[in-house]
């Protein structure tokens, strides 16, 4: 079964929540790794494994980040890394598929899906490796990993939204 590597220097894992329940705040992780093992152009025979460093979140504000660090979210002194494993894959459409695996987060594991879509594969005119990309997209009720933190407005509502929407674009390099 073919190894394939995430390149760290063209992925991006970004994340985006409602705040006050009007705008949309988005944040990154930018220190992650992770595997394919198998063909990413048949990803139903495929596995998956991701994770994440949970200190390199980044919302480009000091103390968001900083309130984020802490117990009241991801707790990254206790929980250090978040991680995803694949379970299943399932076809649905040319090229894109249902991903459903283990995400570990704050210590809790859940099932979770994300829509991963194969958007190609070249070889890189630097050192003339395979690489491949794929887009995944899904959403995460940040309660069912122990995430309760909120606060409500005086006027209805809330200071953050449970939903979190998750975006990762992955390069990955044959090995």
């Amino acid at each position: 079964m073919t190894l394939w590597k995430v390149d760290p220097a063209h992925t991006d894992v970004q994340f985006s929540v409602r705040h006050l329940m009007i705008a949309k705040v988005r944040g990154a992780f930018t220190e992650f790794s992770g595997t394919l093992k198998g063909d990413p152009h048949d990803l139903e025979k495929a596995s998956l494994h991701f994770s994440i460093d949970t200190s390199s979140i980044t919302t480009n504000q000091a103390q968001r980040d900083e309130h984020l660090k802490s117990a009241d979210f991801f707790d990254v002194a206790t929980y250090p890394e978040i991680t995803f494993d694949s379970q299943s894959i399932e076809s649905v459409g040319q090229g894109t598929y249902n991903v459903k695996g283990a995400l570990t987060m704050k210590g809790v594991t859940n099932t979770m899906t994300f829509t991963v879509t194969m958007l190609g594969e070249a070889i890189s005119p630097m050192d003339g490796s395979t690489v491949a990309s794929l887009h995944a997209e899904g959403a995460i009720d940040r309660r069912a990993y122990g995430m309760t933190w909120q606060q409500a407005l005086d006027k209805g509502g809330v200071v953050v939204s449970n939903e979190v929407d998750v975006t990762i674009d992955v390069e990955i390099t044959k090995q």
